[in-house]
């Protein structure tokens, strides 16, 4: 009996590792991935090459010029930076959108559980071989952009300048899982994938550009505005702390954050600032490496616990639906 019951607890790895594998496989022979990686790399590549272009001209003077690779952009072209804030989310969604649909309109979902695989077993290795996917993809292009920057610039970069680096690929994965875990409710919730692509494109629309809007809308109803401070043009700091709260609920405002308090070591902070609390700082003057980690860890735990929650609710959502065909 402990033998039975010892191999049936170690089962649901086993299937988990299975599907993992057949996942991971798929979707790095899949048209659409090809399609996606493609997209990012031309458009990743683009921005980064027009911004070498402007920075061949500083390379003695700035001590994190690999890190300006990633933020600086050109009157034709966006900065590296703001190309991945797009090109990630569609990606992630790309990826998970018919995970769970696409298994149910193909009537193979019955078939699939009917093997010693149980449903968090599949869900859990649908889900980390999507992961595995988007890490690849964007490891494989942070190395393209160092490798393009040692060429074009001829000057390695420092051993923090990688360290900070290797936190913005890690930010930059963490935020591809969240809008993966999006994908993958939807394709729970939904059951056609056009259905659920589009609803993970409307949540990345509405978190992305209106949730902010919406954010700073509820802050003036909930703290309106002085008739002094409409007069003098200011803003209430109780306001702005709001605004400034309800906007972190979106991955958006949480990557932005995270990776200019990386990339740009003179950030300090990203809430209101007071004139004590910047008493006797050097102004623009760099962060050590520590203390940016420390300054951006909250927005980088944001990412990977919005992920988890919401590939809890995924889970929930699939244990509750009927799967027989």
């Amino acid at each position: 009996m402990a033998q039975r019951m010892s191999r049936r607890s170690g089962s649901p790895w086993k299937g988990c590792g299975i599907v993992f594998a057949k996942e991971f496989s798929d979707h790095l022979r899949s048209p659409r991935m090809l399609v996606l990686e493609w997209l990012i790399l031309l458009t990743g590549i683009g921005a980064v090459f027009m911004s070498i272009q402007g920075l061949r001209t500083t390379t003695a003077q700035d001590p994190f010029l690999f890190l300006r690779l990633f933020t600086d952009a050109r009157e034709s072209m966006p900065s590296f930076l703001a190309v991945l804030s797009f090109l990630i989310p569609l990606m992630a969604i790309g990826l998970g959108f018919d995970s769970i649909n696409g298994e149910f309109n193909r009537r193979t979902m019955s078939r699939v559980l009917a093997q010693p695989i149980y449903r968090d077993a599949l869900l859990l290795g649908k889900f980390a071989g999507g992961f595995a996917t988007l890490a690849v993809g964007l490891v494989t292009l942070w190395l393209l952009i160092i490798g393009l920057g040692l060429l074009r610039l001829g000057v390695p970069p420092s051993g923090e300048e990688v360290a900070r680096g290797l936190v913005f690929l890690c930010v930059a994965v963490a935020y591809g899982g969240v809008w993966l875990s999006v994908a993958m409710l939807c394709s729970v919730v939904c059951r056609s994938p056009a259905t659920a692509a589009l609803s993970a494109l409307g949540a990345w629309l509405l978190l992305s550009l209106l949730w902010p809007l919406m954010g700073r809308f509820i802050a003036e109803i909930v703290y309106p505005p002085s008739e002094l401070a409409l007069l003098l043009g200011v803003q209430n700091p109780q306001q702005i702390e709001l605004q400034q709260m309800l906007a972190r609920l979106s991955p958006s405002t949480l990557f932005g954050e995270a990776v200019v308090g990386m990339l740009q070591p003179a950030t300090r902070t990203f809430g209101v600032v007071f004139a004590n609390q910047v008493q006797g700082a050097v102004a623009g003057a760099p962060l050590s490496f520590s203390q940016s980690l420390l300054l951006v860890w909250p927005q980088f735990t944001g990412l990977i616990a919005g992920a988890i929650i919401l590939f809890a609710v995924s889970y929930m959502a699939f244990q509750r639906q009927e799967v027989r065909a």
